[in-house]
């Protein structure tokens, strides 16, 4: 396999996952690249909407394709926002998205700042059917955005096992323990079983 479409117009998470394949000289190829519409997010849980959006490609293009879906899942939010991360805040504005979660974890009172990030990426095939590998980092919610590299909700998590969080732990150690790492991490496993 020397290159792969990745069915997303997010260029932090395309940056990431680049990065993360770099190393088995796969090129990955952006849904902006090949004028790739934007497949909308149906279902409830990550495996539906990464399939749906690998599938949606695959079989546009007629050639395997990799999608993801992923998000930040809150205990005393009761798991949200999880599969509507992305969608949270207006026009997917994170800044205000940070700040309206803090805002609601206030209001409730509670002094559980426990959160996971959960990631699956599915390598969806033309004939309809997928492959599905999982992540997910274990963490905290801190009380304010700290640091500047990452994107999404990263300023405000710490990963457990450091005092810092995703935006400012840099995308080196970032991209071995977060979700979305992990879950790239069984799918080159995947591949090297497969000897593609």
């Amino acid at each position: 396999m020397k290159e792969i479409i990745f069915a997303s117009h997010n260029k932090g998470k395309i940056a990431e996952i680049r990065q993360i394949l770099a190393p088995l000289s796969i090129k990955v190829i952006s849904a902006d690249e090949v004028d790739l519409p934007d497949v909308e997010e149906t279902g409830t849980t990550f495996e539906e909407n990464a399939a749906l959006k690998a599938l949606t490609i695959a079989k546009l293009k007629n050639v395997p394709c990799l999608a993801d879906d992923s998000g930040l899942c809150v205990d005393a939010l009761g798991g949200r926002p999880g599969v509507y991360s992305a969608r949270y805040a207006p026009n997917r504005d994170f800044q205000k998205a940070m700040q309206m979660l803090l805002s609601e974890m206030a209001e409730t009172k509670s002094a559980n700042r426990d959160a996971h990030f959960s990631c699956v990426i599915v390598l969806g095939y033309p004939c309809g059917k997928y492959e599905r590998f999982e992540g997910r980092v274990d963490g905290q919610i801190a009380f304010e955005p700290r640091g500047e590299s990452g994107f999404g909700f990263d300023p405000i998590f710490e990963p457990d096992g450091y005092d810092k969080t995703f935006a400012e732990l840099g995308a080196e150690i970032k991209n071995k323990i977060s979700h979305r790492g992990r879950a790239l991490q069984k799918f080159v496993a995947f591949l090297k079983d497969k000897g593609l």
